[in-house]
């Protein structure tokens, strides 16, 4: 635990040194991680953790549920999200940051309707050209946030969520997260929607410069429990 521990603090400070004041809400990405290790993580008081595979997640969530270790952590999903394991996700999951097209906007507003949910989400927002990223356009981010807003009352959009890509020098991906705060901010500008406050933008690898570049939320995964092996992950 004391590895886990130090690194929590380490990224909180970090966190704390570009953070001006702001508060940025830290989500232990915990996918490949066995659940010990979110254990670990919970116990040194992180409340929201991210899993982005629904067959990999709900193992582990299962086990932290029957140890009462859940109450008061927010659960994320943050990969990608076919429409066939909507369900599972409304039913395991408090915010949903990969929402990616109108269809899958159906799926998820009909299994929340069934339980009586509102479903949080974020639109994913696609800005770069790499074919292993996922997300979307600006035109079609606008094109669903629209449609939830005029068709889908068990979905509240609370925000975007965006990946940038990996450069080895930090410094180039500044414009990506410019980018995105651009379209965060102009759809807050003309929105009456007074929870989309979260833009989601930054990782181990770049979440300082994200935050200078306005995000208030970032996601950590091997900077809090190491390098991932996903030849061997250890689900439970």
């Amino acid at each position: 635990m004391e590895k886990v521990y130090t690194n929590i603090e380490n990224i909180r400070n970090r966190i704390l040194s570009v953070a001006k004041g702001k508060e940025i809400t830290l989500v232990a990405v915990t996918k490949t991680f066995p659940v010990e290790d979110m254990e670990k993580a919970l116990k040194c008081n992180i409340t929201d953790i991210a899993e982005s595979k629904i067959q990999e997640a709900l193992p582990k969530l299962d086990v932290l549920c029957k140890k009462n270790l859940l109450a008061n952590v927010n659960k994320h999903f943050i990969g990608h999200l076919q429409s066939n394991k909507a369900k599972k996700a409304v039913l395991n999951f408090d915010l949903i940051q990969s929402l990616d097209s109108v269809e899958l906007a159906k799926h998820i507003n009909r299994h929340a309707k069934d339980i009586n949910k509102v479903q949080k989400c974020l639109i994913e927002l696609k800005v770069s050209q790499e074919t292993t990223k996922s997300g979307v356009s600006i035109q079609q981010l606008e094109e669903i946030y629209d449609y939830c807003l005029n068709n889908c009352p068990n979905i509240l959009i609370c925000g975007i969520m965006t990946i940038a890509p990996f450069f080895d020098d930090k410094e180039q991906v500044r414009p990506y997260f410019k980018l995105a705060r651009k379209v965060y901010s102009d759809i807050k500008q003309k929105t009456n929607n007074k929870n989309f406050k979260i833009l989601s933008m930054g990782m181990s690898d770049d979440f300082e410069i994200a935050i200078q570049e306005g995000s208030n939320m970032v996601r950590i995964g091997s900077a809090i429990f190491g390098e991932r092996n996903y030849d061997k992950q250890k689900v439970l």
